[in-house]
């Protein structure tokens, strides 16, 4: 048995580039946005501009990239270095991804190898290897279904705080799957195109939650004698007070005891609250105020507000937001580490969406690979797998994700 380099999985992309890509999803403002290209041969291209949009595609079918990025920037000249291509502007982009997510299934799927000591782990990639300190990590990630719905929440979230709190119209926002595991949003619109780093980061605060106090909504001091209001804003209001009521109306809805137990209530309170929940959010309906069950007090409230404020905060890649100048991937083109596209979709049907039917790029033909390990998957409306160290024949597209995954090989 002998085994195809990695020029196998470029000859695939070619034939997509070739064959499928459409530049008609090519960015707005094409000639002011800086290019960047990671090649098969290992190496990045940066600095790159194109005219207009068949340029780029002629690009992408010549040069075959395994991924294409663009900037979220406008340049005067995207082609010179950073301090002289003449800053004009940039869109408001988020990246939600499930790598920054917790998930019941990292573990089962995830891996880790520290690159300096060679420890070994699952889950979520530490900030620091537990045995040498090191920082540098190969990592091994694979995109399943409850990742992906974990990312699609956050991102439900996040076009929640951009279309009602921020008041941008949804013709301004663009809603894409990464092409691995997230998703990627894009605002352009003239009202954020010049706010900078800082005013991003402001942005940032705010739809993560960062340094909210539950003392503005009604729940400060220390009993509610003491605070202004024992009442939290209706839902009719707009912002974190609207996002922290409904937060803790969903969570005093759907709650188990363990839920409860775990944020910090005893057990006999937490009994009490579940067998009052009807009572409560009645009184929240009548009344505004959360505060109608003898013994269940101030502090009880205060830690589930505090909770839901947690889960009402949308978890995005921060860095992405705040960096001006920051390439993303571009639409359409093919993800090396899947071979999934990156695809736009619209707003209203992303409770709807299905990544790994929509992003499938090879949709013909079959290849026999051997696959050294893969968890159960489903690509369309299959599922594959499990499998190790076995020979396959696949559906082009779930052999690909394989290969580019680094969990297979293409049999000669």
């Amino acid at each position: 048995m002998t085994l195809k380099p990695i020029s196998f999985a470029q000859n695939l992309f070619r034939n997509y580039y070739t064959r499928e890509y459409s530049s008609d999803n090519s960015p707005s403002m094409i000639e002011r946005r800086e290019f960047g290209f990671a090649l098969f041969e290992g190496w990045m291209l940066r600095h790159k501009s194109f005219k207009h949009n068949d340029e780029l595609k002629d690009f992408l079918q010549n040069s075959v990239p395994s991924d294409a990025y663009y900037s979220c920037a406008y340049y005067e000249d995207p082609t010179a270095d950073m301090d002289r291509k003449g800053w004009l502007g940039a869109d408001l982009v988020f990246d939600i991804d499930a790598d920054h997510i917790p998930t019941p299934c990292d573990k089962l799927h995830d891996k880790w190898v520290c690159g300096v000591c060679g420890l070994t782990g699952k889950g979520l990639t530490p900030s620091n290897c537990p045995a040498c300190g090191a920082e540098k990590f190969e990592v091994n990630t694979w995109p399943c279904e409850v990742c992906l719905d974990s990312a699609k929440t956050e991102t439900i979230k996040l076009l929640d705080a951009l279309t009602q709190d921020f008041g941008l119209s949804e013709n301004d926002v663009h809603v894409f799957f990464s092409g691995h595991r997230g998703y990627h949003v894009h605002v352009e619109s003239e009202a954020t195109r010049t706010v900078d780093a800082i005013s991003r980061k402001e942005i940032v605060d705010y739809v993560t939650g960062l340094g909210l106090a539950v003392s503005f909504y009604g729940l400060g001091g220390k009993s509610f004698r003491e605070t202004p209001s024992s009442q939290v804003s209706p839902s009719s209001e707009l912002g974190w007070s609207r996002r922290l009521t409904l937060g803790m109306q969903n969570f005093i809805l759907n709650a188990r005891e363990e839920d409860l137990m775990e944020i910090g209530l005893k057990k006999k309170k937490a009994e009490k609250l579940l067998s009052n929940r009807n009572m409560i959010l009645e009184n929240w309906l009548k009344r505004g105020t959360w505060g109608a069950v003898k013994g269940i007090g101030f502090e009880t409230w205060r830690k589930i507000a505090e909770y839901s404020a947690k889960i009402q905060s949308a978890r995005i890649d921060t860095v992405v937001t705040t960096d001006i100048h920051r390439l993303i991937r571009l639409t359409s083109t093919l993800h090396g580490k899947t071979g999934l596209k990156k695809v736009e979709f619209s707003v209203s049907v992303i409770d709807d969406f299905d990544p790994f039917k929509s992003a499938i790029a090879f949709k013909s033909g079959a290849i026999t690979v051997f696959v050294t390990d893969a968890p159960e998957f489903r690509l369309g409306d299959e599922i594959f797998g499990p499998y190790r160290k076995k020979s396959v024949e696949l559906p082009t597209a779930a052999a690909m994700l394989l290969i580019c995954k680094g969990r297979a090989k293409e049999i000669e």
